[in-house]
C-alpha cells in the first residue's frame, strides 16, 4: 500500500443493498472541510479495504487505515484516536457483515453526517450456520478475487461522488486494478487445480476461506472456530477436528497470521499431520515488506502456501500488462 497513514453454506442476497447504495450515492454531500492539500479525507477500517481504496484513489485522496497489518478486525477494540479519525473523515469505507463489530458500533454511535459505506456488502454473501440456530452472513467476501472486483467498483463510484473532478483518474485506476484482479482470479483457479483431487481440502484455524474455496474449487474440510475469532473452541471441538483430519487424510493444515497458532499446532500434532510452514493471511494483509503486503500479494501468497502444502505444483503469478 502507498500513502496510507495508518457447516454448510447457504446463499442469500439482501435485496435492500442495491437500494441503500443508490440512496447513499444519490444523497452523498460534498465535503466542506478538505484534508491535506485539499484532498478528500477517506477512512478505511480493514487493511484489505484500505489497500483496494489506495489503489483506486491514488494520490487524489488522503487515506487513513484504522487497522494495522496483522490486526484481527473481529476482536479489535477501538481507541479514542479512532473516534477522532472517523469524525474528521469525509467518507468511511468499511467491510460490513459485522467483520469489524467494535468499529461498526463506534461509527453508528458517533452520528454526524460522515458518509459510511459497507463495501463488502455489495457481494452476495454466504450464510453460515451457527450454534442455537442463529445464521449470520460470512463477512470474508474478499476470498474471491471476483468479489474484490465488485468491491473496487463500489469504491470507485464512492470516490467519484466525493471528488467528481478526479473521476477520470479514479476510473483509470479502477480499470487497471480490475484487469489485474481478473488475471489473479484465473491464475488462482489454475493453481488449485494442480492439487490432487483427493487432497483439495482445507483445514484452517477459523472459518475465513469459504469464498476462496467456493471460487477456486477447494473444499473447506474443517475449522477450529467459526467465522468470528471471538469464539473459544472447547476440548470436544478440538477432538472432533482431530478425528476429522485423521479421517479425511489431508497432508497438512493451516495456521493464520492474525490468530495465535498454539492451538492449531496442537491439533496438527494430535492428528499426526504437518502444519504448513507458512501461515495464511485471513483477515488482514501482511506487514509492509512481507509477501502479503497488498491484496493481490496476499491472495498469491495464500495460494502458494495451500498448493505447495497439499501436493500441487505452484507457478508464480505474473501480470500480463
Amino acid at each position: 500500500m502507498r500513502g496510507i497513514t495508518q457447516s454448510k453454506a447457504i446463499y442469500y442476497w439482501p435485496a435492500t443493498f442495491g437500494v441503500l447504495l443508490g440512496l447513499w450515492i444519490g444523497g452523498c454531500v460534498q465535503r466542506t472541510s478538505p484534508g491535506v492539500d485539499g484532498k478528500p479525507r477517506v477512512v478505511a477500517t480493514s487493511t484489505i479495504i484500505a489497500d483496494l481504496t489506495q489503489e483506486v484513489g491514488g494520490d487524489e485522496i488522503q487515506l487513513t487505515g484504522i487497522l494495522q497489518p496483522g490486526t484481527d478486525p473481529h476482536v479489535y477494540e477501538p481507541v479514542p484516536a479512532d473516534s477522532i479519525t472517523l469524525e474528521e473523515a469525509d467518507l468511511i469505507l468499511y467491510n460490513g457483515y459485522n467483520l469489524e463489530p467494535g468499529l461498526i458500533k463506534l461509527m453508528k454511535a458517533s452520528g454526524g453526517k460522515v458518509q459510511q459505506l459497507p463495501v463488502g456488502e455489495v457481494v452476495k454473501p454466504l450464510r453460515l450456520e451457527k450454534t442455537k440456530g442463529e445464521v449470520v452472513p460470512d463477512p470474508h467476501v474478499w476470498g474471491s478475487a471476483a468479489n474484490a472486483i465488485a468491491m473496487v467498483n463500489v469504491i470507485r463510484d464512492a470516490l467519484i461522488k466525493l471528488s467528481p473532478e478526479d473521476q477520470e483518474k479514479f476510473t483509470q485506476n479502477a480499470a487497471q486494478l480490475t484487469q489485474e484482479l481478473q488475471q489473479l482470479h484465473s491464475w488462482t483457479k489454475k493453481q488449485i487445480q494442480t492439487i490432487p483431487p483427493n487432497k483439495r481440502q482445507l483445514v484452517t484455524t477459523h472459518d475465513a476461506f469459504q469464498y476462496y474455496g467456493d471460487a477456486y474449487g477447494i473444499a473447506i474440510a474443517g475449522t477450529l472456530i467459526g467465522i468470528s475469532t471471538e469464539e473459544q473452541p472447547s476440548a470436544q471441538t478440538v477432538q472432533r477436528l482431530v478425528e476429522s483430519i485423521k479421517k479425511i487424510g489431508v497432508p497438512a493444515i493451516f495456521a493464520e497470521t492474525t490468530i495465535n497458532p498454539a492451538l492449531i499446532k496442537t491439533v496438527a500434532q494430535e492428528a499426526g499431520v504437518k502444519l504448513a510452514p507458512n501461515q495464511l493471511y485471513s483477515d488482514s494483509i501482511g506487514a509492509k515488506g512481507s509477501n502479503g503486503d497488498s491484496y493481490i500479494k496476499m491472495i498469491e501468497a495464500n495460494t502458494r502456501t495451500i498448493v505447495e502444502a497439499l501436493g500441487g505444483k505452484y507457478t508464480p503469478f505474473q501480470l500480463n500488462k
